[in-house]
């Protein structure tokens, strides 16, 4: 899927893949959107895509690993996980916090869902499997925080 921008800044994308546990495509695994086994915790990850449909945000999401590439903890090394991504549903009160090369800046500040995407889609797929992202889930599944890791 791609995300392109309209007019009015929002990010204007295709419906999310169909919910279901059977893969979409070789190496392409979707949940129901909201039921995923991170439901409560905090996990290190990386997205591949992102887009938004009928108001909300999804996320296709795998773990991954990070690795201080300076100390103490400025700049990450981030080593892409393996297996299938999952669809996820980000909250619609979500906090996202980006720092370069998704950012502006080396540390973390706020921007909207809509933002985020658009940035997001904007990278060469190639370049997505380098970035890293803390995601805080609630009880449901729902993605609460996201902060991009800063890699230099």
């Amino acid at each position: 899927m791609t995300a392109s921008a309209s007019a009015s800044g929002q990010a204007a994308v295709p419906t999310p893949p169909t919910a279901t546990t059977a893969p979409a495509a070789p190496g392409e695994g979707t949940a129901p959107a909201g039921t995923t086994r991170w439901a409560g915790t905090k996990q290190f990850m990386q997205i591949r895509e992102g887009w938004i449909s009928g108001g909300r945000t999804y996320l296709s999401v795998r773990t991954a690993r990070k690795v201080a590439a300076t100390g103490p903890h400025e700049a990450w090394l981030i080593i892409p996980g393996e297996g299938p991504y999952t669809t996820v549903l980000m909250a619609t009160d979500a906090r996202v916090l980006l720092s370069v090369p998704l950012g502006d800046n080396s540390a973390p500040s706020p921007y909207s869902q809509a933002e985020f995407v658009n940035r997001l889609m904007s990278e060469p797929s190639s370049s997505r499997s380098g970035l890293g992202y803390d995601l805080s889930f609630d009880g449901k599944g729902r993605v609460t925080r996201l902060q991009s890791l800063y890699t230099s």
